[in-house]
């Protein structure tokens, strides 16, 4: 009996050491969702992710793509990640400032002058170091940091030529201190809301005016309810993938290094989409009958100038300075 015992048990504990083996290397689902649509360059860029992340990791890590809000707006689902939710998104950097005020540099005014520069910038040590102390301030881990989503211009339903003619407009910009300090120093009342409610504010007025990228003013249909675009290009729009830290630690470390890669290289293909098709969404745009203007930005930068300082981002500034001149 005592042999058949130890037997037993000898047999029971290799099945749970094979057992949890099976389920570490079980397949893992990252769920990722954007407010954008499908033909936007950034859901171009997670289709082909998910595509070859799969084919990479023979099928053990799966990628699920939603589009148009349908997880929710990009605070929602930067929530839902924080609280252990499978869920990931595309996101503007200055919205993760709040857990580590440095990565609002991201979005600062005028800061960057090509997407080159800001790729740069995104896998730097100094730039990375941020990103771990998001995954242990929030949840978060931040798999790439430079899916460009084109250059944030004004659009109204007046003309613009000066700071001083936004003065009084209601602008519907991001939530976040760097967006919302920038926009207030060009001299409109900065508004932030869900993206999804842009289109229905402009068009009953709740809103006089907004800020976006080219892609994105023609995938949600905004000239239809504006009748201006200003290229200020006031902030270039640098955004982040991330996901849950939960999810992400289910991931063993061989399958993590696929993911981060493939994440960094299509980020690349998506801001490839984003500057090509970004002028034909302008010509689009124009074609509608939304007058495209060019200005002279010098006022508008000195109007934002203040903006680091205000914000504490003046050592942060220095750095990516450094960072671009090596």
């Amino acid at each position: 009996m005592k042999v058949n015992l130890k037997t037993l048990g000898l047999a029971v504990a290799v099945s749970a050491v094979l057992g949890f083996a099976g389920a570490a290397s079980a397949e893992t689902t990252l769920r990722i969702g954007t407010v954008l649509a499908p033909n936007d360059p950034m859901g171009q860029g997670l289709e082909k992710f998910k595509t070859e992340v799969e084919a990479a990791t023979g099928g053990e890590v799966i990628i699920e793509v939603f589009h148009n809000s349908q997880l929710g707006d990009t605070t929602e689902m930067i929530d839902q990640a924080r609280a252990g939710a499978n869920v990931g998104t595309v996101t503007d950097v200055a919205r993760l400032s709040s857990f580590v005020p440095s990565l609002a540099i991201m979005s600062a005014p005028f800061l960057f002058d090509t997407y080159d520069d800001a790729d740069k910038f995104a896998i730097s040590e100094q730039y990375l170091a941020w990103g771990d102390e998001l995954k242990e301030k929030a949840g978060i881990v931040m798999l790439a940091s430079n899916w460009y989503q084109g250059a944030r211009h004004a659009l109204t339903q007046v003309p613009v030529s000066k700071p001083a003619d936004l003065n009084g407009l209601r602008m519907r910009t991001i939530g976040a201190p760097v967006w919302i300090e920038t926009i207030r120093a060009m001299g409109a009342e900065p508004t932030p809301m869900a993206w999804g409610e842009v289109y229905s504010a402009l068009q009953l007025g709740t809103l006089d005016a907004a800020e976006a990228q080219p892609t994105a003013i023609w995938g949600a249909k905004l000239y239809e309810v504006i009748k201006h675009v200003t290229k200020t290009g006031h902030i270039q729009l640098v955004t982040a993938l991330v996901v849950s830290a939960e999810s992400w630690d289910q991931i063993s470390p061989e399958h993590q290094k696929i993911v981060r890669d493939l994440a960094v290289e299509n980020g690349r293909y998506a801001s490839g989409l984003t500057i090509e098709l970004g002028e034909k969404a302008m010509e689009d745009v124009a074609a509608t009958g939304v007058t495209i203007s060019d200005v002279d930005l010098a006022p508008f930068k000195e109007a934002v100038a203040g903006v680091y300082d205000m914000l504490d981002l003046t050592k942060e500034a220095e750095i990516v300075k450094a960072v671009l001149s090596n």
